[in-house]
Order: structure tokens, then sequence, then C-alpha cells
């Protein structure tokens, strides 16, 4: 079956085609980074715009590129929730004005969902169950994976989320938008012994996560820095250091939690921050000690993509989902509300 992925849940326009027997035939991404940088965060009417001018574009040229036409097609996916409405909607009316055209089926993904299932487009990919830390965006979860749809939430976060706390310090510290990599880059020139800011939630039991404290324990040294004269470049990165260094080791502690908890081995890490070079390393080393192991998306699908949801919604379409006449748009939408397939059949 050949599945084209449409993303559009938020900044970046993604787009690939899946064949369930030859795997990923074509990708192709378009961010919107650029344009959202001024504003230091995305611009909700800005987004969907973009998107309405990329998405066709981008549908040819991963056609072209895989040489097949859109007759080739055996059914379309795309990113129904969560994200922000208007964004979700481009990418709904396209998936389903082609899928009504061409007469083949259309299906609604969920955005985590495709996240979780990314590394499952690398060679050597995890097997189920597993245990999964979804770190994208404005999510951060823990998650136990028995199959496909068989979710069970372990801890999330209460307030932010990592990758908003790493873009909000990043603001602090005058970076551009994103922060994460922003934030990542910087502390590789901090001193990892001059600051040590707390690790949040990891004195008590549980697998939640808090990152508002953290966001402002930042702000207080970097204005305490400021005061006594001392916020120079080498301080900016001392506290980059320290604050990527406390968001790390909350991860690493949560996540040992999290695989103690529910006897699994196998870790999956996905979404934007596990792009983070000192999270794998980190994670690496935990899962080799308890005989366990991490498994990562490649770097460019660790952010939004087209493969995620070609991949996810490829599953459930071989099993035989599929969306009605309407399409969906859901802003909020918890992963926990999953099913699995009526029919599962094992990942292709």
């Amino acid at each position: 079956m050949r599945v084209l992925g449409i993303e559009t849940s938020c900044d970046e326009t993604g787009v690939a085609l899946f064949d369930s027997q030859r795997g990923l035939l074509a990708d192709a991404l378009y961010s919107q980074v650029a344009m959202h940088t001024d504003f230091g965060g995305v611009v909700p009417e800005l987004a969907s715009r973009d998107h309405t001018r990329r998405l066709l574009p981008l549908i040819d040229e991963v056609l072209g590129e895989a040489g097949l036409g859109r007759h080739d097609l055996d059914g379309i996916a795309y990113t129904a929730g969560p994200g922000l409405v208007g964004a979700l909607m481009v990418g709904a009316a396209t998936a389903h004005g082609m899928a009504h055209a061409l007469q083949i089926p259309v299906l609604g993904v969920h955005h985590m969902e495709g996240h979780l299932l990314a590394p499952m487009l690398e060679a050597d990919a995890p097997a189920f169950p597993f245990v999964a830390l979804l770190v994208s965006g404005g999510h951060t979860q823990l998650v136990e994976v028995l199959g496909l749809g068989r979710y069970r939430l372990l801890g999330e976060s209460l307030d932010d989320a990592a990758g908003e706390a790493f873009d909000k310090a990043a603001k602090m510290l005058g970076l551009d938008y994103p922060g994460g990599p922003q934030i990542a880059r910087l502390a590789e020139h901090g001193d990892p012994k001059r600051l040590r800011f707390p690790r949040p939630m990891t004195d008590r039991p549980g697998l939640d996560f808090s990152f508002s404290g953290l966001k402002t324990h930042t702000l207080t040294a970097i204005r305490q820095l400021d005061a006594a004269g001392e916020l120079d470049d080498q301080a900016r990165a001392d506290v980059a250091r320290a604050f990527e260094e406390a968001v790390v080791d909350t991860l690493v502690i949560k996540c040992r939690r999290a695989l103690d908890a529910s006897g699994q081995s196998r870790l999956v890490v996905a979404g934007g921050v596990s792009a983070n070079r000192r999270l794998r390393e980190r994670l690496d080393r935990e899962c080799a000690k308890r005989g366990a192991r991490a498994y990562y998306p490649r770097g460019r699908f660790c952010t939004d993509n087209g493969a995620m949801i070609a991949y996810a919604g490829a599953q459930r379409l071989l099993a035989g989902e599929r969306d009605s006449a309407t399409m969906h748009a859901v802003p909020r939408w918890p992963l926990a509300d999953l099913t699995p397939p009526a029919s599962t059949s094992t990942p292709q």
C-alpha cells in the first residue's frame, strides 16, 4: 500500500510517501522557522497561510522524487491533531479533497502517535512493547506502548513541556526561536561547575514532569548575574549549560523510573528534544547500565515531518481504518484516547 503522509500541525509543512513493502520512498519538509523567528514564536494565522502556499508543491515534489503520480496512491494520511486548528484544517482539507478525487481511503492520524512510531522507519527498528518518552513541542510524556493503539500514559508535564521550557529559557538569554538548538549550541561553551539548577519533581515518587519552577529559577539566576554586572557571554553560556543539564537529568531520571516500573527493556525517544546530543548520550549510558536499549528517529525525523504520518497512517489504513466523508481537525486530543485498529496487522 502506497500512502501519502501530510503533516501541517504547527510550523512545518511535511509530505512523504511510504510503501508498505518498500519502505519510505520520498519525503520533503518546509520549515517556517525563519518566518516566525521575528515574532519569537509561532503565529497561527501566518502558519496556516504558509501551509496553504507550500503543501501542493511539496506533494508534487515528493511524487516526482518517487517517480509516481497521484493515481499511483493507495491512501492518504494527514495529521488530524493535536495542533493549531487552522494549520490542521489545511492538511485535512487537502487530504480529503485529493482522496475524494482519486477515490482512495483517507485517514486522520494522531500527531503524537506519529512521533511515537517514527523510530520504526529506521533499519533497526524497536519491537513492541516498549516505553516511549515523547518530547515534542508542547508535549512531554512517558507512555508504555504494548502495540499499535495500545498506550498507557505513565506520566506527563503538569505545566510547561520541556520544549516550551527550552524556548522560554532561550528568550531569557536573548536567543532566537526555536530555543532547543540555540540553548544546546550555547551550552557547549558553558562551565558545568559554575551553576547548578534544580531537577524538578525528582525528589519525590512519580513520573510526572514540571518545568515551570526551573524556568523561574533560570530567570532569577540571569537577573542576579545581571545585577552583579556579571552577565557576559560566558555567563550566558554557563546558564545555558546549567539549564540544559537540569532538563536532561530530569528526563533521564524519569525514564529510568519508567523502565523500572514497567519492566520494559526498550526505550523509544521521539520528538524535537530527542535530537539533543547530551540527552541521547545520557540515555544510552543509562540504558546500557540496566541491560536496556534506547531507540531514536534519525535527526530529520525528530521534529515534525510527513514520514511519521505516512508510516502511522499506513499501519492503520492496512488494518482497515479510514475517515468517513467528514474531515477531522482536533486541536486537543489525548494520546490515551486512541484505540487499536479493529484488525491490527503487524507493522510493515
